[in-house]
């Protein structure tokens, strides 16, 4: 059984590449955020034409979430995250496909990590200080709460998967320059923080497991020919419940398709797993 997950940076923009990648590699269970449709804009046809059943969770022009399964019909066991009940962004998703859980997550981006503000001016000079901004503040309470939800996961003792976008870089073994982006939310120490209690919690990072020396990117700025470059760096990523890493044959990332035309950002990433 094959999962992946593709931030595809815009369903309808990138639908041919999408669909591209899906006849190519045949992963039998697709996760896809940033779909940014609302839900009756989702093109739920055009991926039952090539075999795929869908289940999602949209927003307009932003976020949005997606389960694809390949002949078969994900069956949804939740959307969003407890804990928050006025959040309405759309950036969880869960369903059982074959025996086993799957979650698609969306995280939260955390820009811009501080605000600034100016104090009286004292003489000459006008104080500024810089208090830590909302938007980082709502990337940490998502991960706690994505925490939460995973521990329920993990103890029913289940094979399951929480995969998708996380928007953080696990370590500077994750990135090809660490100090491109050290005033970054993806790179934080509380970012980090979070991301590794997950890992501590008993979830496998399965790139990480084959890929022990880092050096494996998912994403690559439109910007300054980051491509071109291959300055990227991984913050899509696929944990495994410990009933499913014992079951983990291979995993990897779609890399070429980041290359071609009007392709997202990001490129896949999936893992093979023992029925």
């Amino acid at each position: 059984m094959k999962i992946a997950s593709f931030n595809i940076n815009g369903i309808k923009a990138r639908l041919p590449r999408l669909l591209e990648w899906l006849e190519e590699t045949q992963p039998d269970v697709a996760c896809l955020q940033e779909i940014k449709t609302q839900d009756e804009g989702f093109p739920a046809d055009e991926f039952e034409k090539i075999g795929y059943q869908a289940i999602w969770h949209g927003q307009k022009s932003f976020n949005g979430v997606a389960i694809l399964g390949r002949g078969v019909m994900p069956i949804e066991t939740q959307r969003g995250l407890a804990g928050e009940p006025e959040d309405e962004m759309s950036r969880y998703i869960e369903a059982e496909v074959r025996g086993v859980r799957i979650a698609g997550i969306y995280l939260p981006n955390g820009n811009p990590i501080a605000i600034s503000s100016e104090a009286e001016p004292s003489g000459s000079e006008i104080a500024t200080t810089k208090t830590r901004g909302p938007k980082f503040d709502y990337k940490l309470r998502w991960m706690k709460r994505l925490r939460a939800r995973m521990a329920e996961l993990k103890a029913l003792e289940i094979p399951a998967i929480v995969t998708g976008d996380f928007n953080v870089i696990p370590t500077d073994a994750d990135i090809w320059n660490p100090k491109a982006m050290a005033d970054d939310a993806l790179m934080q120490p509380e970012s980090r923080d979070a991301y590794l209690r997950l890992l501590h919690d008993g979830w496998t990072d399965a790139i990480a497991t084959h890929n022990p020396n880092g050096g494996v990117w998912t994403y690559w700025d439109y910007q300054a020919g980051a491509w071109q470059k291959d300055h990227g760096f991984r913050i899509d990523h696929a944990l495994l419940s410990p009933e499913l890493a014992d079951r983990l044959v291979a995993c990897g990332v779609d890399k070429a398709h980041r290359g071609r035309e009007k392709a997202s950002d990001h490129a896949p990433v999936w893992v093979e797993i023992r029925d």
